[in-house]
């Protein structure tokens, strides 16, 4: 009739905790005296109720008997479709006390809140880093194995995180995300749009100590002190020639292999090098961007200029 009523006649002699039944109390007491007396068949693991059993059995079997009638998903239990119906309805019941943020799950509030302590409960036991979520050392762990999971179909390449292989499909696809808001450009990478937006606002935030010069890009800077440093890293496996820039060293090569990719499309002429080919066209668009300053004679090249002024010398 407790069962009825409401009533709780039973009481533990520990917490004081009332009961409506006997057998209530027998579950509860196995919290204080850690009995497990259900065990699961397949990995022995040990519990306090057989309904936990149950549960925990249909990880083994891949039973998930509970569906969200909005989107069809299955789940294994319960509240775990009640937590995924929150994603439907918005609702967000679990508050961040420094900052207000809402979230869906305590668990997505308990990792957020590691933004406030600083807390980094997640070590990598080779190099020591820490991290606040476990993803993140999981994902960090494979620059000590090299394990690259993720696959291009495309062009095979292979990618340690799932963000890098999505950002790497663009290149096939051709999807460009980032738009300029100012020109309307589009751009594969935010990274690129960034870089981008300094056009328009001038802004050039690396700056070289020794002669103060301003830069917008931090690659940049790099290969501007190489002109304090003398280093010269790229280097050719021919003459053995040293370059400050990759791209100075690709068209140096040219020499060597004899390569003309650059084409005028008026007279069908190869050059080995884009600026030949700029100053090629100045026959074909009749441009003089050369002038005398005394006579102002307009010249094509730069060389005529210097043998005019010879007239004048």
């Amino acid at each position: 009739m407790s069962k009825h009523t409401g009533e709780k006649t039973f009481k533990c002699e520990i917490c004081e905790e009332m009961f409506t039944s006997k057998s209530d109390l027998r579950k509860h007491m196995r919290k204080h005296t850690g009995e497990k007396p259900f065990k699961c068949v397949v990995c022995n693991k040990i519990f306090t109720q057989n309904c936990s059993v149950k549960r925990h059995m249909r990880l083994h079997s891949g039973e998930k008997p509970f569906k969200c009638e909005i989107c069809e998903k299955m789940f294994t239990h319960n509240f775990h479709l009640k937590e995924h119906m929150r994603l439907h309805s918005g609702e967000k019941p679990y508050k961040c006390e420094v900052c207000e943020k809402m979230f869906a799950h305590n668990g997505h509030l308990k990792e957020h809140m590691r933004i406030h302590t600083g807390e980094k409960p997640f070590k990598c036991e080779i190099c020591e880093k820490m991290f606040t979520r476990n993803g993140h050392l999981k994902e960090h762990m494979r620059i000590h194995t090299g394990e690259k999971p993720f696959k291009c179909e495309v062009c095979e390449k292979m990618f340690t995180q799932n963000s890098n292989f999505k950002e790497h499909m663009r290149i096939h696809t051709g999807e460009k995300p980032f738009k300029c808001e100012i020109c309307e450009k589009m751009f594969t990478y935010n990274c690129h749009l960034t870089l981008h937006m300094r056009i328009h606002t001038g802004e050039k935030p690396f700056k070289c100590e020794i002669c103060e010069k301003m830069f917008t890009d931090n690659s940049t800077l790099k290969m501007h002190m190489r002109i304090h440093t003398g280093e010269k890293p790229f280097k050719c496996e021919i003459c053995e020639k040293m370059f400050t820039q990759n791209s100075h060293l690709k068209e140096h090569m040219i020499i060597h292999t004899g390569e003309k990719t650059f084409k005028c499309d008026v007279c069908k002429k190869m050059f080995p090098r884009n600026d030949k080919l700029k100053i090629h066209m100045r026959i074909h668009t009749g441009e003089k961007p050369y002038k005398c300053e005394i006579c102002e004679k307009m010249f094509t090249y730069n060389c005529t200029l210097k043998m005019h002024m010879s007239i004048h010398n």
